[in-house]
């Protein structure tokens, strides 16, 4: 198994294929196996394609130490990789909560990264979803015929921990977060690529600024100056677009592409025209630098 011992000791599993310029893949979840991003719509054609598990997400290893498992300490997991792969500079994608770990490794260390792509960003520094804009993403899909259902299970999680019901809740909202919903799309959610720990998603964002904090962790991000690409779904009623809008406002120069037909996994619903921006971007930032 492809693995390497972090600052800790902690094993995290990274895949190589392909040959080409670097680019490294972070998943989302917190806490889900990077398998689920399966081709990501064939970006990594031309290029050394790293894909990485987080530590306590699907292959790596599961530190003692929980605190490590915050976005914020993750960010020296991937600076550890890179010097394991002995990689001077590389390109990075992350997905969703992954994005809070890509930002972070952006401006803790700079220079590192030659162009970054936030794929359905939660946040700059912690999770930032309008709750506005998520209602009115919800309520319009009240014609759907899945609408009901999905409805009330939400309901039901907005009430609070439902312990065994937990995960058959959260899998019927899973409508609301496509710009399509089928049938099929129930398979692009394997339960061998969940988060396996009920304490992750806590412990991945204990790393979250606070109103006290906000201000100077967002301006500490701008200052990295890194080449930076969001693409947001405009139906993803997971997050919104509000996140990414405010992502792409953090890092100057960067560009921000709303998808209009997809939801939170823009590559699955919206492939072609996901292949060709990220492409565009990626060779672009390799010219800059």
């Amino acid at each position: 198994m492809p693995g390497f011992p972090s600052y800790d000791d902690c094993v995290i599993w990274y895949e190589t294929t392909g040959e080409g310029a670097p680019l490294v893949v972070l998943p989302g979840g917190p806490g889900m196996d990077v398998r689920y991003l399966g081709e990501l719509a064939g970006v990594g054609r031309g290029r050394r394609l790293v894909r990485v598990d987080a530590r306590a997400a699907g292959r790596s290893g599961v530190p003692a130490d929980r605190g490590t498992v915050s976005f914020v300490a993750q960010a020296r997991d991937l600076e550890a990789l890179r010097v394991h792969l002995g990689l001077e500079r590389f390109q990075l994608l992350a997905h969703s909560a992954g994005c809070l770990t890509a930002q972070e490794y952006l401006a803790a260390f700079p220079g590192r990264v030659t162009g970054a792509v936030l794929v359905a960003p939660v946040g700059r520094a912690g999770r930032e979803p309008d709750e506005r804009e998520l209602a009115a993403l919800r309520a319009g899909r009240a014609g759907e015929p899945w609408y009901r259902d999905a409805a009330e299970a939400d309901r039901l999680l907005a009430e609070g921990e439902r312990g065994a019901e937990l995960a058959a809740l959260q899998r019927r909202i899973l409508p609301f977060f496509w710009y399509r919903w089928t049938a099929d799309r129930s398979a692009e959610y394997p339960a061998e690529y969940a988060c396996a720990h009920p304490w992750l998603r806590e412990a991945f964002y204990a790393g979250s600024a606070d109103e006290r904090t906000l201000a100077e962790r967002v301006a500490r991000l701008g200052a990295a100056a890194t080449p930076v690409l969001v693409l947001a779904g405009a139906a993803d009623g997971m997050v919104g677009t509000a996140p990414a809008r405010a992502v792409a406002a953090a890092h100057p120069g960067s560009r921000l592409e709303v998808l209009e037909q997809s939801g939170h996994r823009p590559w699955v619903e919206e492939p072609e025209r996901f292949a060709a921006l990220v492409g565009e971007f990626l060779a672009l930032s390799e010219q800059w630098h």
